[in-house]
C-alpha cells in the first residue's frame, strides 16, 4: 500500500467536532423542562427536588452529549466544568433565598419612625417601637472594637512579615492560628471572668473588648498577606538609598498595601457586626437609649433581633421587628463591603499607561 493511500485515511485536521457556544445552555434548558416533567408525573411538589434533578440532568446530558460529539477526553474536561457551574448555583440558592425572605419580611416595618425610635416604653407585644438605641449601641460597640482590635492586628502583622524571626514569630503565629477559630462565646465568657473578678455590672464596653478579640486575627491574616505581595525590590530599593527599616515600612511598605489592609479592616468589621453571643454575655440589652458605652446595659442589633424574635411568642409586632432589624443589619454589613471594595479599588496601585 502507497504512502499517499495510508495518509488520506489520516484526519484532515488537528482539531475534531466542537460542540456550538450556546450548547451548555441549550443543555440546561432541556433538563430544567425534563425535570419538571418529571417532577409534574412523579408528584413531586418541592422545587427543590426539580432542581437537584435538572441538575443531575444537566451533568449526565453535558457527559453523554460532549462524548458522541467531541470525544471522551473533551467530555471529561465539560462534565468537571458543569459540576463546578452546579455547586455555584446550589451556594447561590441559599444566599438568595436567605436575601429574598429577609426582604420580603423585614420590608413590613422597615421606615423612617422604626430608625429614629427605641423600645423605651414600648412592650415587645405591642406595635411601634425601633432600633434607634440599637443602632446607636453597635455603632459604639464595632467602633470601640476597631479602635482597640485594628491598630494591634496592623502592627502584629508588620512584626510577623518585617521583623518576625525565630520562637517568638512562631509562637505569635501558633495563637493567631488558635484564636482565628475560637469561638465568639468563649471570647464573651474571657471578658465575663475579668468582670466578676473586678466585680463590675454589664456595659458596652465589655462587649467591645470581646468583639475586639474576635477581630484581632482576621486582620493579622489579611494585613500579613496584603503586605506579603509588597514586592522586595521597592523594600530594597528604599534600604540601598539609607533609608532606615522603621522608615521606609512607614513610608513604603504600608501605603503600597494600604488598600488591602484597609479592606481586611472593614471585612473584620463586617464580621463582628452580626456577633450576639459576646453582647448577650456581656451587655445585656437594653430598651432605652444609652449613649455611654462605659456605663450601664446597652442594646445592639444581633441582640435585639434575638430578642424579638425569642418574645414574638405569638406577637406579630415582635415578629416583624425582628425581620426589619435582620434588614437593617444586612444592608449596614453590604455598605461595609461595598466599601470595602471601592476603597480597595481606589487605592489599588495604578500601572502607568
Amino acid at each position: 500500500m502507497s504512502t499517499a493511500a495510508v495518509t488520506d485515511r489520516r484526519p484532515s485536521t488537528l482539531r475534531g467536532a466542537r460542540l456550538p457556544k450556546w450548547s451548555p445552555w441549550a443543555i440546561a434548558a432541556g433538563s430544567v423542562l425534563v425535570a419538571v416533567a418529571i417532577g409534574l408525573a412523579a408528584g413531586l411538589t418541592s422545587r427543590i427536588q426539580w432542581g437537584l434533578i435538572a441538575a443531575i440532568l444537566f451533568v449526565v446530558g453535558t457527559y453523554v452529549i460532549a462524548g458522541r460529539v467531541e470525544g471522551r477526553r473533551q467530555a471529561k474536561d465539560r462534565i468537571a466544568t458543569s459540576l463546578v457551574w452546579v455547586a455555584f448555583l446550589i451556594a447561590l440558592v441559599p444566599l438568595i433565598s436567605l436575601i429574598w425572605t429577609t426582604l420580603a419580611r423585614g420590608v413590613h416595618d422597615f421606615n423612617l419612625y422604626f430608625l429614629t425610635h427605641s423600645m423605651g416604653f414600648v412592650a415587645d407585644s405591642d406595635t411601634g417601637g425601633g432600633i434607634y438605641h440599637a443602632i446607636i449601641g453597635s455603632l459604639e460597640q464595632v467602633g470601640l472594637a476597631t479602635v482597640i482590635g485594628a491598630p494591634v492586628g496592623v502592627l502584629t502583622a508588620i512584626y510577623l512579615v518585617e521583623y518576625g524571626r525565630g520562637r517568638l514569630a512562631r509562637a505569635v503565629t501558633f495563637f493567631v492560628d488558635v484564636m482565628t477559630g475560637i469561638p465568639s462565646i468563649v471570647a464573651g465568657l474571657f471578658i465575663l471572668s475579668l468582670m466578676l473578678m473586678a466585680d463590675m455590672q454589664p456595659f458596652g464596653f465589655a462587649g467591645s473588648l470581646a468583639l475586639a478579640i474576635l477581630m484581632m486575627p482576621v486582620v493579622v491574616r489579611s494585613t500579613e498577606e496584603m503586605l506579603k505581595l509588597v514586592p522586595n525590590e521597592l523594600r530594597e530599593a528604599s534600604l540601598a538609598l539609607g533609608v532606615p527599616k522603621w522608615r521606609t515600612i512607614l513610608k513604603v511598605v504600608v501605603p503600597t498595601s494600604i488598600g488591602g489592609i484597609v479592606t481586611g479592616v472593614m471585612l473584620a468589621v463586617a464580621r463582628i457586626a452580626g456577633e450576639t453571643a459576646p453582647i448577650l454575655l456581656l451587655v445585656w440589652g437594653n430598651a432605652f437609649i444609652n449613649n455611654n458605652p462605659f456605663s450601664g446595659a446597652q442594646q445592639a442589633l444581633p441582640l435585639y433581633i434575638y430578642q424579638q424574635y425569642a418574645n414574638s411568642s405569638g406577637s406579630p409586632a415582635a415578629y416583624d421587628r425582628a425581620w426589619a432589624a435582620s434588614l437593617t443589619l444586612i444592608a449596614f454589613v453590604m455598605i461595609l463591603n461595598l466599601a470595602a471594595r471601592g476603597i480597595a479599588r481606589w487605592k489599588a496601585p495604578k500601572t502607568g499607561r
